[in-house]
């Protein structure tokens, strides 16, 4: 007897981005990285296409962290302290996008600067060539500030840019449109917030191909749940032919599961939890895995195992489509 399988059909499809330009395209990226495009939800191959896998990022600093978990300290090891050198490793760890969070302060304590912002993101792009991600520390006129000079260093290098949020996003946009850069908007987890700032961004005058969207996620036992229904939803309209929600999302597990108990703390918690770092890891990597279930087209992670977990994932869910 044979077993007709349901199918959905969608009218619609994701966004294709570009982040990076090569030679050719007025950068020095050795390659670009393309996301989104999909016509179907994840791996539902059968309904249709996924011309692009996701891709991995690893988040990097322009100087050692002080929050970060030892156990990502002690993995990185002395390239933690110098943001070229770490920027060679995450290229060797199989990453597809460099991540780069710019601090408040530098090595030596004083106030982080433009002078400093552009120095580090043209020493990265001088040894990597992976396509280049940057964002600020977090805080709005610091973020403009920095974000600004790294706009125009990189002028050509069609860099993605952020954080765009509701109260600050004109500043960086404008900086991105004067160089030619990409923006990534990042909303809490909030279907309508996250489909008004795209509007907003692009009312601007951004191309829609030009932006990455971030719905924000929560990590295991803190929310995923939450995070995951909100990007399922942005995903479902999208294919459903919602113009505004059809951007490519980005998100950032490793930032999420990096603070929480169950990777933070070895000591002093139930024996049932487990090996520290054996927990942390599949902390990370399950948080990772939900996301993609979900529509996640770039996701950033912070250790260089939980990527070749995730890719092994990737490789195995996508190989029926190429077999």
């Amino acid at each position: 007897m044979t077993v007709e399988i349901p199918k959905e059909k969608y009218t619609s499809s994701v966004r294709q981005v570009t982040i990076g330009a090569t030679a050719d395209e007025g950068g020095t990226r050795t390659h670009t990285l393309t996301i989104g495009g999909e016509t179907c939800m994840p791996f539902l191959l059968h309904e249709g296409e996924t011309p692009n896998r996701p891709a991995l990022a690893l988040e990097i600093r322009d100087r050692r962290p002080e929050d970060w978990s030892e156990l990502l300290i002690e993995t990185w090891g002395d390239v933690i302290d110098d943001p070229v050198a770490w920027a060679k490793a995450a290229e060797e760890a199989g990453a597809d996008l460099i991540y780069l969070k710019l601090s408040t302060t530098t090595s030596d304590g004083e106030p982080n600067t433009p002078e400093n912002a552009k120095k580090i993101v043209r020493q990265v792009l001088e040894t990597s060539g992976l396509p280049l991600a940057v964002i600020g520390p977090g805080q709005a006129d610091l973020d403009n500030e920095l974000i600004v000079a790294v706009a125009e260093e990189g002028k050509g290098e069609r860099l993605l840019l952020g954080l765009c949020e509701e109260n600050n996003y004109r500043t960086i946009v404008a900086a991105a449109l004067a160089h030619d850069h990409l923006v990534q908007s990042k909303t809490p987890m909030d279907v309508n917030l996250s489909k008004q700032l795209i509007i907003l961004i692009h009312d601007m005058g951004m191309p829609l191909e030009r932006i990455v969207m971030d719905p924000t996620t929560g990590a295991l036992g803190y929310g995923i749940e939450y995070g995951y229904s909100v990007m399922e939803r942005l995903r479902l309209a999208a294919l459903q032919g919602d113009t505004m929600t059809q951007q490519p999302m980005i998100v950032t597990p490793g930032e999420e599961t990096w603070k929480v108990k169950e990777s933070k703390v070895g000591d002093g918690v139930p024996d049932t939890w487990g090996d520290w770092k054996q927990r942390a890891l599949d902390w990370e990597a399950i948080t990772a895995t939900a996301i993609i279930h979900s529509g996640a087209d770039l996701i950033v992670l912070r250790h260089p195992e939980t990527l070749k977990r995730v890719r092994s994932l990737i490789d195995d869910l996508i190989q029926p489509q190429t077999a």
